[in-house]
């Protein structure tokens, strides 16, 4: 566990200062150390609550604003590619004195799990991926044309018209801005009307960017049977518009076990709480009560 965690059920707070930037550390719960990694690339952590918490049965979660995101901005100047991301969370684990990572991953924070573990094998003890953004390019761009095309939908079109014509931005800015945002991110939703209940985040734009540019033509599907010794666990979402056989593949190449969450899209921790809290649970606890 890190030396300066928190009380149990108390969240701390930290700056902490590595590799020539500052990230912004969040801990809660109490006991073995798991960290999660947030989406984006370029968002931040706190999207994820107040889910997420729900985990820290018996653990101690560790999030963090990524480089480049967040509450961890930087200089325009400062690379916040992939590999600075990987060597970011192998610079945190040394900084907590952690032999090996128990690591939740949401979806771009899924890819970067992996990333993680094969540059760094030996280092990861349990991998959890929730919603993981697709392991080869190819994937991806399915995941932007299916995003693309769920964005048009007459539905989503209409209402953004009569939120422009509504006078809400003049009334409300607040309320305005809530709005958008609740319709920027609808189509992850198999009920879009639950997007609402998604925290608001922000995605800085030239981080999401370089991450991608850095990853280039990927694919780590040659790579990932490299990663069968560590017990690991994909959930997705049926109908997430990251295509579900990309998930899928990407377990069966793992080994690890695999779990489809039926009327559910992008978010299981919003549209499927229950399933997403007993299952993720579920996987942690063995490392924390070994059989």
């Amino acid at each position: 566990m890190p030396e300066d965690a928190g009380e149990p059920g108390v969240a701390s707070e930290a700056l902490v200062p590595l590799r020539g930037v500052e990230l912004f550390v969040r801990r809660f719960g109490s006991g073995p150390a798991a960290v999660v990694l947030h989406g984006g690339p370029g968002a931040h952590h706190d999207y994820l609550l107040p889910a997420f918490d729900a985990l820290a049965d018996g653990r101690e979660l560790v999030y963090y604003d990524q480089r480049g995101g967040g509450r961890s901005p930087v200089a325009r100047d400062v690379p916040v590619g992939w590999t600075e991301q990987v060597a970011d969370l192998e610079a945190l684990r040394e900084c907590w004195r952690l032999e090996r990572l128990t690591v939740v991953g949401y979806s771009w924070g899924g890819l970067l799990a992996l990333l993680y573990a094969l540059e760094h094998p030996g280092r990861v003890e349990r991998l959890a991926l929730v919603s993981p953004a697709p392991t080869w390019r190819g994937a991806r761009e399915r995941f932007e044309r299916r995003f693309a095309e769920r964005n048009v939908d007459p539905s989503f079109q209409e209402a953004r018209r009569e939120l422009r014509e509504s006078g809400l931005r003049e009334r409300d800015p607040a309320a305005f801005q809530q709005r958008i945002f609740e319709l920027s991110v609808a189509p992850y939703f198999f009920d879009p009307a639950r997007a609402t209940e998604l925290t608001p985040f922000r995605v800085t734009g030239r981080t999401q960017q370089e991450v991608w540019h850095s990853l280039g033509d990927y694919d780590l599907r040659p790579r990932l049977p490299e990663l069968r010794g560590v017990p690991s666990l994909v959930l997705h979402g049926e109908d997430d518009p990251i295509p579900i056989d990309a998930a899928r593949a990407a377990a069966e190449l793992l080994g690890a076990e695999f779990r489809a969450v039926r009327r559910c899209g992008h978010v299981p921790y919003v549209e499927a709480f229950g399933v997403f809290r007993e299952v993720v649970g579920r996987f942690l606890r063995p490392a924390i009560f070994p059989v």
